[in-house]
């Protein structure tokens, strides 16, 4: 097992994992734990669970303060998606949904097994192509699909990361690798035809999600990423419950100045319905926030036994962040989102 230290995060005991290890252990079981690289070596070949429960994807959004763009290449196994998603959550319309169902593709994708190092991502068939291309702290992602035309630079401003490896109660061969990297800066263009919709470097963020796993084919989960500027400064948040067993790591994870700050479990308090404020609170009295929703880009995906729905809430965020030195920050009008998911596959 990779080396790693403990955290005390509340009642729990948390894993930071320091150095490179496997993801699974000879028996298929996750290393669990967390940390601020990418230390784990996944390898899909060490899962020991059937094919068809292997689930893996590489999902990035640009944002600014009215548009979110969307780019998918991710499988579950019997089923893969390509997919690219414009929409205007300011004035609550989708602007562009393109997406093509793969059957069956199982490891046909060729999706990297570590997406710090360098490395292309690429589809390209029936006239569909998408491509991720790394290259060290650079992204470019690019898209032809029929008349339209995509490409966004994708700069990472901190070195720091969030990468979580969580087991699952339901299975002691089910776990869930994630990477999610944020506080990156965003430049780039998508047209359609004679429209033509810009992300200016100065107000436009990436994310990027990551995810590799053998999942149970019930789960539930909420998640909530931003980015944002404070005072100048580059500040950004992941927040998330439901990903498996979280007693070893949490994803919960503060940016500041370059710099990460773990925070522990945190809970997601919802009103009557899904457009009331939502608070997001830790359980040491270091993060305190208010997500006043202005869209709800709700999917939904009930196929044969497949019946997926998510509430992807886009507001502005206000509150307080505590920092790991006891510095406390005010969050003000920071423009990103919260979800909320329940997922049968």
């Amino acid at each position: 097992m990779a080396r790693y230290i403990t955290v005390k995060k509340d009642a729990a005991v948390e894993r930071e994992l320091l150095e490179r290890g496997p993801v699974l252990d000879r028996k298929g079981r996750p290393n669990p734990g967390f940390s601020r690289k990418s230390v784990l070596v996944y390898d899909r070949k060490a899962i020991k669970a059937p094919p068809w429960r292997i689930k893996e994807w590489d999902f990035y959004q640009v944002s600014d303060d009215r548009l979110c763009l969307q780019f998918t290449i991710g499988h579950a196994s019997y089923a893969g998606q390509v997919s690219l998603m414009l929409f205007d959550f300011r004035e609550g319309r989708k602007l562009l949904d393109l997406n093509k169902i793969l059957a069956l593709p199982f490891g046909a994708l060729h999706m990297p097994s570590d997406t710090e190092r360098s490395h292309v991502l690429a589809y390209e068939k029936n006239g569909v192509s998408m491509r991720f291309e790394v290259d060290g702290d650079i992204r470019i992602l690019s898209c032809r699909w029929g008349n339209v035309d995509a490409e966004v630079c994708l700069k990472r401003c901190n070195p720091d990361s969030l990468v979580v490896n969580l087991p699952f109660d339901e299975s002691p061969r089910a776990f869930y690798y994630n990477h999610k990297i944020n506080c990156m800066t965003a430049e780039g263009y998508i047209r359609s035809g004679k429209k033509e919709w810009k992300f200016k470097k100065e107000k436009s963020f990436g994310l990027l999600d990551w995810g590799r796993g053998v999942w149970p084919f019930h789960n539930e989960w909420y998640w909530s990423n931003g980015t944002g500027y404070l005072d100048g400064e580059m500040f950004g948040f992941n927040l998330g419950c439901g990903f498996g067993n979280t007693d070893t790591a949490s994803e919960n994870m503060l940016f500041y100045k370059g710099k990460s700050h773990k925070i522990g479990k945190v809970d997601f308090i919802l009103g009557r319905d899904y457009m009331q404020p939502w608070r997001l609170r830790d359980r040491e009295g270091r993060l305190d926030l208010t997500m006043t929703p202005v869209y709800d880009r709700t999917t939904a995906v009930r196929l044969l036994w497949v019946d997926n729905c998510c509430h992807q809430m886009f507001g502005t965020f206000c509150g307080r962040a505590v920092l790991d030195d006891g510095t406390e920050l005010e969050v003000k009008d920071l423009v990103s989102f919260a979800e909320h998911a329940v997922n049968n596959w």
